[in-house]
């Protein structure tokens, strides 16, 4: 049974809750069955979010999502590569936290990271942290607010990563697709440019050199 359209303060506050606990045995569980106990996590929220929203489950991707979110994925690369640099010299430990979240690449092989990324993970996290949580609390806060408040959520459930650099990252980016949300980019459009972003980033062209 569908829940309602318009989720109620206690299910948006029980379902954040769920996803930090998630998130939380996701990054804290045996590291060897990390991205299986991720794509579990993502396979909840994005449940949630679709079974709470009738919106939701209506998206379709189009050419212009498409284009679009190649273009955002594009630009938030960009802003990473740079930050990259920075984060090396700012944080005492910049190089060694980047260099551990690479490292979850050689647990499963690439072609399996990359359809669990672009197919369940990413799509998951842009329908529950800006599709569901950032919405309901738009009617509540305003756009910017809730656009804000997403954000720092998003980032706050990477805290139990221990990776400094990580939750800073994890930030930066749910501050660029909350924005992006706030002013109207389309639901398809995000989860495009996430999925992207993610594979591109994490598989094809990571930020530090992998072996």
């Amino acid at each position: 049974m569908a829940l309602p359209e318009k989720p109620k303060p206690a299910l948006v506050v029980a379902s954040s809750v769920f996803a930090y606990l998630a998130f939380a045995a996701t990054f804290r569980g045996p590291r060897k069955r990390f991205w299986q106990r991720m794509t579990g996590t993502a396979l909840g929220l994005g449940s949630i979010s679709l079974l709470s929203s009738r919106h939701l489950r209506h998206q379709k991707v189009g050419p212009s999502d498409l284009a679009l979110g190649a273009a955002i994925a594009g630009g938030l690369y960009a802003v990473f590569a740079v930050g990259d640099r920075a984060a090396r010299v700012v944080m005492p430990h910049g190089d060694q936290d980047i260099g551990n979240i690479y490292q979850l690449r050689r647990l499963r092989p690439r072609a399996e990271l990359a359809l669990r990324l672009a197919l369940v993970i990413a799509p998951a996290e842009e329908l529950f942290w800006r599709g569901l949580l950032q919405e309901t609390l738009s009617r509540r806060l305003g756009r910017g607010r809730a656009a804000a408040v997403s954000a720092a959520l998003y980032g706050g459930a990477h805290l139990c990563t221990g990776n400094p650099t990580l939750v800073g990252a994890a930030t930066v980016a749910g501050a660029g697709w909350s924005g992006l949300a706030a002013v109207g980019t389309p639901m398809p459009a995000l989860i495009v440019s996430h999925a992207l972003w993610d594979v591109w980033i994490f598989l094809v062209r990571p930020t530090q050199a992998v072996s």
